[in-house]
């Protein structure tokens, strides 16, 4: 595998992925939009779609699209570690683009959203600016592009990310045992049902980022795109979305190297 193949896969792959998965949550949260208010069911089926679409798109170069899932596969032997910094490099740089890519599709709606004064809770005044200085840690529209807790607890939110990547890394590891699930394709279905199963069963808490990349390549496009009232990208919680799934990933290796 060359490594224009890793880069142009895991970028588009990833881009993707973001796309469709934050284009759900977009959709199911911006006031204007046909599908406002559609639910958790929504957004965890979104976000299976998009790693499904995704990894088929990005089969030349593993379908990593998560470095939590490179870190896992080039300690279980399977990536080299000389080529994790470029998968990790390509799959940052596609969420941002995948990022940007939902803002540009919902341009209108964000824009309307954002002005709507019961939406920022006050006033926006002639231009349809608020007070940065008294702006919420999380803005009002961040969720859009990253991940956030219900309850902020540190260690809490931490295992549940741990956890959850930890499902999710030792069900694509343990493929490999059954024969023929990888070369028919299967594999990446399979995958993408344990996404939205994550998201249905331990998705209430953090959000399931499960994926440092996922979070943090949007987390940097809501900080650099020009958007209305769009409130702070919350960086104090940016570190547990990254090093949680990361730990995650270590862990489900380390099961799959000692267990099976």
């Amino acid at each position: 595998m060359s490594s224009s193949d890793i880069f142009i896969g895991e970028t588009i792959g990833t881009a993707v992925l973001i796309l469709l998965g934050g284009g759900v949550c977009a959709a199911v949260t911006l006031k204007r939009s046909k599908a406002f208010n559609a639910g958790w069911v929504a957004i965890t089926f979104g976000w299976g779609f998009g790693v499904l679409t995704g990894a088929y798109i990005a089969a030349k170069s593993g379908a990593n699209l998560n470095p939590a899932v490179t870190l896992g596969l080039a300690i279980d032997g399977t990536v080299k570690w000389v080529d994790v910094p470029l998968y990790i490099g390509s799959q940052l740089l596609g969420a941002i683009i995948g990022a940007t890519l939902v803002w540009v599709a919902y341009y209108g709606h964000f824009k309307a959203h954002l002005t709507d004064p019961e939406i920022v809770g006050r006033d926006t005044g002639q231009e349809g600016m608020v007070d940065r200085a008294a702006a919420p840690a999380a803005g009002p529209v961040l969720g859009i592009f990253s991940t956030g807790p219900e309850i902020r607890n540190v260690v809490q939110n931490l295992a549940t990310e741990i956890i959850a990547t930890t499902v999710l890394v030792l069900a694509i590891l343990t493929q490999g045992q059954t024969k023929g699930l990888g070369v028919s394709g299967t594999g990446v279905l399979m995958t993408a049902f344990v996404v939205v199963g994550i998201g249905l069963s331990l998705g209430g808490p953090t959000g399931y980022a499960i994926n440092p990349a996922r979070d943090l390549g949007p987390r940097i496009a809501h900080a650099l795109l020009p958007m209305p009232n769009k409130g702070g990208s919350d960086w104090g919680y940016a570190w547990i979305p990254v090093v949680g799934p990361l730990l995650g990933g270590a862990l489900a290796a380390g099961i799959h190297r000692l267990a099976f």
